[in-house]
């Protein structure tokens, strides 16, 4: 999805600072996105579990293009377990880096666009298990109902500098992780039952999502 996003929004005419924790895969992505695209594709690596790598995060982008006009907050992990058997440290590392992360680059960049005036968009990648819980998912699920309410008080907070914030609730998107899930018999017409359309979606109509929320025509 974070892919997709970048593709997209180079497209659009955007310089962008693509952050990844895998390094080649990053600078591959970067790579594609200047073949395809007019567009400035910066590859950086970042773990966003750390606050120092959110900090570089933010000074490599105000370093290469002297602003920051839209934040993408978009990284994700799992780590299956119930109420029962999730081991603590498996809950925090999935909050570190699906709720932690959002909360510390909001805060870093949501500064650094009102030093420079700037009326920016920032778009956080929720999901719809925000709303929709799975019992072996504890702490993904819980990780994506606390992205939305982030998403809602920034949206409060920072609304008086201009600066909008938006979350986008996914269904079941065709990424790696899903193929793997699809390639079960029983675990795909699980997923496509409570699917209206009776398909998957894919990391472009994500995308566009996020395009949308990032542009002018989303601007109230």
């Amino acid at each position: 999805i974070g892919a997709a996003c970048a593709r997209a929004f180079a497209a659009a005419g955007a310089d962008l600072v693509l952050a990844d924790i895998n390094e080649a895969k990053n600078r591959d992505a970067a790579d594609l996105i200047m073949i395809d695209n007019d567009a400035r594709c910066v590859p950086h690596a970042c773990n966003v579990a750390s606050d120092v790598d959110c900090e570089g995060l933010v000074l490599r982008a105000l370093d290469e293009f002297g602003r920051i006009d839209i934040l993408v907050n978009n990284a994700g992990i799992v780590a299956p377990g119930t109420i029962l058997d999730l081991a603590p440290s498996d809950w925090d590392r999935v909050m570190d880096v699906n709720l932690r992360s959002y909360f510390i680059l909001t805060q870093i960049t949501a500064k650094a666009m009102i030093e420079r005036n700037i009326r920016g968009s920032i778009v956080n990648m929720s999901s719809l298990n925000a709303e929709l819980a799975i019992p072996n998912q504890v702490a993904y699920v819980s990780s994506k109902g606390g992205v939305q309410q982030l998403t809602k008080a920034s949206a409060l907070g920072l609304a008086p500098h201009g600066i909008r914030v938006n979350a986008i609730g996914p269904g079941s998107i065709m990424t790696d992780l899903l193929k793997t899930v699809m390639a079960d018999d029983a675990g795909r017409r699980k997923i496509l039952s409570r699917t209206p359309l009776g398909r998957v979606g894919d990391p472009s109509e994500i995308a566009s999502i996020a395009l949308f929320l990032a542009s002018d025509m989303a601007s109230y």
